[in-house]
């Protein structure tokens, strides 16, 4: 999908050892790289990766041991690709990142225990069964993964995504919704003590695990965004009363520059839930343009950097400490592949720290000045 001449791709020293498996100092790149640059004020930056880009792209890899401090799976850690059949519980895809990142010292947080996506065939029809049947599947699941990452994913995204779609969001609720969460399998399974339910039986099987709520569409200046603001923060509160082991809530951060944001009012909502004496993360942070994109390369990728640096800035100082980039480089975003999404052929959305021919673009600047706590460039 080229929009220009590629050429070859060099790595620096630095990249190549790092896709060779070699070992490097973060002092030995060129200049500092973001987890660096985070790490020095206290804050934490990382990226979604998956094994076999890893395994198959060493600019990919070498991106990712350069720039990352911690890591999440896109999908090996996902309910499909663990447990395909009931009973057998596949973990080489997840296990082969971990080594990666064992190799180079970097910490993984899982994503996703409970989601009513990425689910295989056979496990809708067995919640359908019945509360015993369903509530087996849960506690399984549960036991054999949580055991098997105890001792290295020490943060799992236990549920994700539970909260509704207001009207007027991108992909709404059906009509019969009207509640405060999504109509997914788990919730027809047990209502809504299916959330209760994940959270205390992650905590049994592992106390000493960070438990992690994440969801999307929170952060816009928009009156669905606003009105799912008041779900998620209904949810929390619900759930802090019923004393519910929660820790931590992951905003998503997929950005869509059709959309206002307001800094502000942000802030105000990352306040809100860290009153409630909870972790606040940006988990998936993207930018999606609009379409067909307005301007040339510099002014939409200066547009993408000033709404990455005010989002990045009013979440830092709602008091969130951890960034996630859903991916490192437009070359691989998901933002290309998923048609639903996707810009025209030819042309990608500029939406990640480095771009197609992986150079450094000002999204990459304005992380590295939010961290720093200085203004846009």
């Amino acid at each position: 999908m080229p929009r220009r001449a590629l050429g070859p791709l060099l790595l620096s020293p630095l990249l190549a050892r790092a896709a060779l498996g070699q070992s490097f100092t973060p002092a030995s790149a060129p200049d500092r790289p973001l987890f660096e640059l985070a790490q020095s004020r206290g804050f934490t930056f990382g990226c979604a990766v998956t094994a076999q880009l890893l395994a198959d792209e060493p600019q990919f890899a070498g991106l990712v041991a350069q720039e990352a401090g911690l890591l999440v799976p896109e999908y090996e850690a996902k309910f499909a690709t663990l447990q395909p059949e009931e009973g057998r519980f596949d973990f080489e895809p997840l296990d082969a990142l971990l080594r990666w990142a064992q190799h180079f010292r970097k910490p993984v947080r899982g994503h996703a225990l409970i989601w009513h996506n990425a689910l295989p065939d056979w496990v809708p029809p067995a919640l359908a069964e019945g509360r015993s049947r369903a509530q087996r599947v849960m506690e399984t699941h549960f036991d054999r993964v949580l055991a098997h990452t105890r001792a290295r994913i020490r943060d799992w995204d236990v549920v994700n995504e539970p909260i509704a779609n207001p009207p007027g969001s991108d992909v709404p609720e059906p009509a019969g919704n009207t509640g405060d969460l999504r109509d997914t399998p788990w919730l027809r399974a047990f209502g809504p003590d299916y959330i209760p339910m994940a959270f205390r039986a992650a905590r049994q099987r592992d106390p000493t695990l960070r438990l992690t709520l994440n969801d999307y569409g929170v952060e816009a200046d928009s009156p669905p965004a606003e009105e799912k603001r008041r779900r998620l923060l209904r949810l929390l509160r619900s759930l802090r009363a019923q004393n519910v082991p929660l820790d931590a809530v992951g905003i998503q951060g997929h950005l869509q520059m059709r959309e206002a944001f307001s800094p502000a009012i942000f802030t105000t909502f990352v306040r809100e839930i860290r009153a409630l004496g909870l972790q606040v993360l940006i988990t998936e942070l993207d930018v999606r343009e609009v379409k067909p994109p307005v301007g040339d390369f510099v002014a939409r990728d200066s547009a993408v950097a000033q709404r990455v640096h005010a989002f990045a800035s009013a979440a830092f100082e709602g008091g969130a400490r951890t960034l996630l980039t859903w991916g490192i480089s437009d070359r691989w975003s998901w933002l290309h592949r998923e048609a639903t999404v996707a810009l025209d052929p030819g042309d990608v959305h500029r939406g990640l720290p480095y771009d197609w021919e992986l150079n450094r673009k000002q999204m990459w600047r304005a992380l590295a000045r939010a961290f720093l706590g200085q203004p846009p460039g």
